[in-house]
């Protein structure tokens, strides 16, 4: 995946004392990304916009927002958050991940 003329912005957003970082990205057609890594652990997220993740490399579960079953995940692979949700995640194996934010 490629993002021509793409801003990025040079401060890292780093949650967790470092264990989960990612960097924020605007498209050219103004779509708003982050590109991230999370270490094994367990977080959990809050979010304002609806989130497409995509998982690139690595494993993880994950526990939607009112979910009762927490469901697996690996490269090549993704999962939807609701906007004005929460979801928890355990990183298993080192995540790399493109998260997509959708209106």
């Amino acid at each position: 995946m490629n993002f021509n003329n793409a801003e990025i912005k040079k401060k890292a957003n780093i949650y967790d004392g470092g264990k989960v970082t990612s960097r924020t990205i605007t498209t050219a057609e103004g779509e708003n990304k982050t590109l991230g890594i999370m270490q094994p652990g367990v977080y959990h997220f809050g979010t304002e916009l609806a989130e497409d993740m995509e998982i690139l490399g690595g494993t993880c579960r994950v526990l939607l927002e009112g979910a009762s079953q927490w469901q697996n995940f690996k490269a090549g692979e993704n999962f939807h958050v609701a906007g004005n949700s929460s979801f928890d995640i355990e990183v298993i194996e080192l995540l790399d991940y493109i998260c997509h934010f959708r209106p």
